[in-house]
């Protein structure tokens, strides 16, 4: 793509932006492991949802989204749930102020909490440390490779890819290192911000220059429709043929039967709380539990300007190049609209600001989840085993290293990878499915201990590589059940082969985190001592208010998006829908954050 010397230069100017912020904020964060990773947990709860919802839009995930929401209209609107998105809609309701009430500071400080047993205990760790520092590394390579796809689009030819990634993955780990969670955040806020601005541009666009009428011509009947029967019956033929061929391709045409596999997945990993990432990360640098279950609120929120920007480059990409993608090979990545539609209908000056925004949105990823992985190197590992009494600053200052080490790890690893969506769809499907299962027992089951924790973690981090080797003509999304089920064999298994944790420690643990499940027996060793004890019954709320939550946050994505495609009879019922979600929790979630 050809730049103009101002859309350079506001890359540029961003570039240097980040890195003296990096500079500034190198003292305050140098105090303490506390104030670098987690802000001192001063940070308001606002910047760390705003923070955290930046974290996870990049500009691969975009491309994703436009060539979803481009084939299938807006039935693509569920497709994101794969991940899923609706995690958060758990972790609003009563997963994060679970997390919050531990006090730890980062995934494996948290099973201190939970296990007592020397041995389980170390064995939890151990396993949780490995477990995030796989997924940082991954997500790393994720990142090298995304970054040098960026670049063969965006930037100019007279680099090379590769060395573009080089450069900027540089600066990334350049201010993220230097000022730790403060850089992180003022970098996410300023990605907002233009993310913001470049979707109300993209809408605009879209709608000033296209008409209902326009867009009905270039699609299939059923396109502007939200809902489905077994099979999708969306037929492209006489507009875009080669269409049909990819749905065939990624399966989706018995779509009823992906959507309960992907409904099935999603609720349990979204059961099993924040994954130790930059997400439970946040959650932990929050002030109390109450703004850790506000936080998770507002990233489900921050979705609706993403939604215009996608539905936008979608609208213009259907309405004025249908003629040109009809001639393309059939073999044409649909992934490639949106850098087609901003080479070509972007004006100079403001390309470069969508550039930058899509650029700080990749950094922004990257950013996070080094910080998040060099916490678990250094206080996991480090600290922990290795030099426990050292200063606080000489902890600092050895974040540094542990930060360039796992993005170097993560570089080598991408020259492996054969394209990023290998990577994600391992760790998404496969490793994260053999995360589920034990971390759900840790939360519902009190009989769970530290040696049946890190069976069922490493039943499943193994399960998730030789599955796929031994099955290739499954997808991971097909796979998951069986990860799952080997994961929950080998965490019951570990459990009941060994004694129960210390009752001490898993009274603590229930007076602190105040947990719902079968914590029959803990409850009644705490009644010895305090009769007043009760188990907690909220679980018929918490279940509801995720009913109405998943509601809320859907119509949050199909507001924008009716709205681009001028679907307005659509766009009417979905605010009021979103109305009433609103007022239900505002009475049986927001007013009752206080009492839980």
């Amino acid at each position: 793509m050809e730049l103009h010397a101002l859309d350079l230069s506001l890359i540029a100017l961003y570039l240097c932006t980040v890195v003296i912020f990096g500079f500034v904020a190198r003292r305050r964060a140098g105090v303490s492991l506390e104030s670098y990773f987690l802000g001192s947990r001063k940070v308001p709860w606002y910047l760390l949802g705003v923070s955290n919802a930046s974290s996870m839009f990049d500009i691969a995930g975009t491309m994703w989204l436009v060539s979803v929401v481009f084939i299938y209209g807006a039935k693509g609107a569920w497709l994101p749930w794969l991940w899923p998105t609706y995690n958060q809609v758990f972790l609003m309701v009563y997963l994060s102020q679970w997390v919050r009430r531990s006090g730890a500071l980062t995934g494996g400080d948290w099973m201190n909490t939970r296990f007592k047993n020397p041995i389980g205990l170390e064995m939890s760790r151990l396993v949780v440390v490995v477990f995030a520092l796989m997924s940082v590394v991954s997500f790393s390579a994720y990142a090298f490779k995304g970054l040098a796809g960026f670049a063969s689009i965006f930037l100019p030819s007279a680099i090379e890819p590769t060395t573009y990634a080089f450069i900027l993955i540089g600066v990334s780990l350049a201010y993220a290192t230097l000022g730790g969670i403060r850089s992180v955040i003022f970098t996410d806020l300023i990605q907002f911000s233009l993310l913001i601005a470049i979707s109300i541009v993209i809408g605009y666009y879209a709608m000033t220059f296209t008409s209902a009428e326009a867009i009905r011509e270039v699609t299939p009947q059923g396109w502007s429709s939200v809902w489905f029967d077994r099979k999708l019956d969306l037929d492209w033929s006489g507009l875009l043929p080669q269409l049909n061929d990819i749905i065939a391709l990624q399966g989706y045409e018995l779509f009823f039967p992906f959507f309960m596999m992907m409904m099935l997945k999603g609720v349990l990993v979204s059961v099993a709380g924040p994954a130790p990432n930059f997400d439970m990360q946040r959650l932990l640098a929050t002030r109390n539990p109450r703004e850790a279950a506000l936080m998770s609120s507002v990233v489900s929120l921050a979705l609706f300007p993403r939604w215009i920007l996608v539905t936008g480059i979608v609208v213009l990409g259907l309405v004025f190049y249908s003629t040109d993608l009809r001639l393309q090979d059939p073999a044409f990545d649909y992934e490639l609209v949106l850098p087609h539609v901003i080479s070509e209908f972007v004006p100079i000056g403001l390309k470069g600001l969508i550039i930058v925004g899509f650029l700080a949105a990749f950094m922004s990823t990257f950013d996070s989840t080094i910080n998040a992985g060099a916490a678990y190197l250094v206080n996991d590992v480090y600290k922990r085993y290795l030099r426990p009494n050292e200063t606080e600053s000489s902890y600092v200052k050895l974040c540094y290293l542990a930060s360039f080490l796992v993005v170097a790890i993560g570089v080598a690893l991408s020259v492996f990878m054969e394209s990023i969506n290998d990577i994600m769809g391992w760790i998404v499907g496969g490793l994260w499915g053999g995360y589920a299962a034990p971390n759900i027992l840790k939360w519902h089951w009190w009989r769970l201990n530290g040696v049946g924790y890190f069976c069922g973690m490493l039943g499943g981090i193994l399960s998730s590589f030789i599955l796929p080797e031994l099955f290739p003509q499954f997808s991971f999304i097909q796979l998951f059940p069986a990860i799952f089920v080997v994961s929950l064999g080998g965490a019951i298994g570990g459990s009941l082969a060994s004694g129960h944790e210390d009752m001490d420690t898993l009274a603590s643990f229930y007076k602190k985190v105040r947990p719902w499940g079968h914590w029959g027996p803990v409850i009644e060793y705490l009644r010895k001592t305090d009769d007043t004890i009760e188990a907690n019954r909220d679980w018929p709320r918490h279940i509801f208010n995720i009913l109405v939550g998943i509601v809320w946050h859907f119509m949050l994505v199909l507001i924008p998006l009716f709205l681009v495609i001028k679907e307005y009879k659509q766009m009417w019922i979905g605010i009021a829908v979103f109305m009433v979600c609103c007022a239900i929790l505002k009475r049986t979630w927001l007013d009752r954050l206080e009492h839980d």
